[in-house]
């Protein structure tokens, strides 16, 4: 910990994510709060600044509900803002007196404030005031269930612009519409805890939200249309919503058209749901996306073309949505050439033939297509693409001689993979046997009984699985999860949403 004279609670942790308090964190430095609060405190504040009695009695009885009875607070920590901080709280001056603003519980430094067996909420914990970051971290394990609170939250509407729960087993039951009373609130994430029920549409009020994570709960019932920007009377109220991630639920319904409303979001992902319907083409207006994720859904109407507008694209991904159908553009990839790098369409029921319109995906890591119903031959100028790292095409039914040359294959190696494509072939005449590609016969094997060669069993599909296994509630399939062939094509360029 710094000094008492410099900018608190450098040290907190934020959970492994900057963005989650780095804006209360900038703003803890005394100056720049005097700015913002027309504070009479000077710049360099000293430790012997005085904090309310009120508010240092709220801290403690707020800390020791969580941390458990046996922790003395003013014993341990007689001057919590000045010469003996503690840690997972900072602190800003206000009119010359000390307020609480960031508190962050759970076992992420030695030192870090963890709760007890029996933790529980305190109605202290909204006397803090001035609190602007409050989050909780691995803190109510399955054996103590407890609810988010539904009271309260109003005394912390014109302050709080961070929540978070992380990794609370035990956190249970619905998502309070109280927390549509956090008229400041930037960030509200909720993940993996177990929460159950609907998203409230109450959660549409936040209008200065940035950030809407609540994935890897229970929660049920459609997606509020309200979260969405589709009211003319309210057209700017989230146009700083940036992420919208509810993903690992069991919604249902379709996707909202509001969403489309969202002008300046950058990332959703809705997958692993049990989302319907067809893909609403109102997502057009979501210019700015960089990330679409709604795999593992029951999604219908085929790939729409006004995906291919969307410039900024970094990565598409619709896997598993077995009954999405439809047919791959013919053209029209050029606009996604600069920035698109995973693309991601296995199993969702693709018909006709791959087109070598997709070679102008020049920025292209990640190419999946498998486990559909492609036909035709496989265009050679998928080998050329500059940056393709790995390319999945087993599973389908195209047929021809590959003519990929024995660097590419060897290049590739287990990230290539074109097996249960019974039509399909390859010239060893172009490609020694060493550097074949597994699970694909010899072009004069398909008029001839097939015959083991050495390190293969001729035409059977390798023991490797192809680009991504990961399932829903609605596929019943093992948990989402990428393979490391994935991992080696996009090399970190997989954005991750939290």
């Amino acid at each position: 910990m710094r000094p008492a004279g410099g900018c608190r609670g450098s040290g907190l942790l934020v959970l492994g994510l900057a963005l989650s308090v780095s804006a209360a964190l900038l703003r803890g430095c005394a100056g720049q709060q005097a700015e913002e609060d027309g504070s009479d405190a000077p710049a360099a504040a000293t430790a012997t600044a005085p904090m309310e009695e009120k508010e240092r009695r709220a801290l403690y009885a707020a800390i020791e509900s969580f941390v458990g009875k046996g922790w003395n607070g003013s014993g341990l920590y007689p001057d919590p803002c000045g010469w003996s901080p503690i840690q997972g709280v900072s602190c800003d001056l206000f009119n010359g007196l000390w307020y609480p603003t960031v508190m962050s519980i759970g076992p992420v430094l030695d030192n870090s404030l963890q709760c007890a067996p029996d933790a529980k909420f305190s109605p202290q914990l909204f006397d803090l005031r001035r609190l602007r970051t409050l989050s909780f971290y691995s803190c109510f394990p399955a054996s103590n269930p407890t609810a988010i609170p539904t009271a309260g939250w109003e005394k912390l509407s014109g302050t709080l612009e961070t929540l978070e729960f992380r990794t609370n087993l035990g956190l249970t039951g619905g998502i309070p519409a109280s927390l549509g009373r956090l008229a400041s609130l930037q960030s509200l994430v909720l993940v993996e805890n177990n929460l159950t029920g609907p998203v409230p549409a109450e959660l549409g009020a936040l209008s200065r939200l940035r950030r809407l994570v609540l994935s890897g709960n229970g929660l049920s019932g459609p997606i509020p249309a309200i979260l969405g920007n589709n009211d003319h009377r309210r057209r700017h109220a989230h146009d700083e919503l940036l992420i919208v991630d509810l993903s690992r639920n069991s919604l249902t319904g379709s996707l909202p058209s509001s969403l489309g409303g969202l002008t300046g979001l950058l990332k959703m992902d809705l997958s692993n749901n049990l989302l319907q319907g067809s893909i609403p083409p109102e997502l057009a207006g979501l210019k700015s996306l960089t990330l679409l994720d709604l795999r593992n859904n029951s999604l219908t109407g085929g790939l729409p073309q006004f995906v291919q507008g969307m410039a900024s694209l970094q990565d598409l991904l619709l896997s598993n949505n077995p009954q999405l159908g439809g047919a791959l553009p013919q053209s029209g990839w050029e606009t996604l050439a600069a920035n698109l790098a995973t693309l991601d369409l296995s199993n969702v029921g693709l018909v006709g033939a791959i087109p070598a319109s997709m070679a102008a995906l020049t920025g292209l890591r990640f190419l999946a297509l498998d486990h559909n119903r492609l036909t035709g031959a496989v265009p050679p100028q998928l080998a050329q693409l500059p940056s393709i790292g790995a390319l999945y095409l087993n599973g389908n039914n195209l047929t021809g001689a590959l003519q990929f040359s024995a660097g590419f294959y060897q290049r590739m190696g287990r990230r290539f993979a074109s097996w249960d494509n019974p039509g399909l072939c390859y010239s060893i005449a172009a490609v020694d046997a060493a550097h074949a590609p597994s699970g694909v016969v010899v072009c004069k094997d398909l008029q001839e009984p097939s015959v083991a060669r050495d390190g293969e069993e001729g035409g059977r599909k390798p023991e490797a699985s192809s680009s991504v296994v990961a399932s829903s509630s609605s596929s019943g399939r093992s948990a989402a999860r990428v393979l490391q062939g994935m991992a080696a094509a996009i090399l970190g360029s997989m954005p991750l949403l939290l």
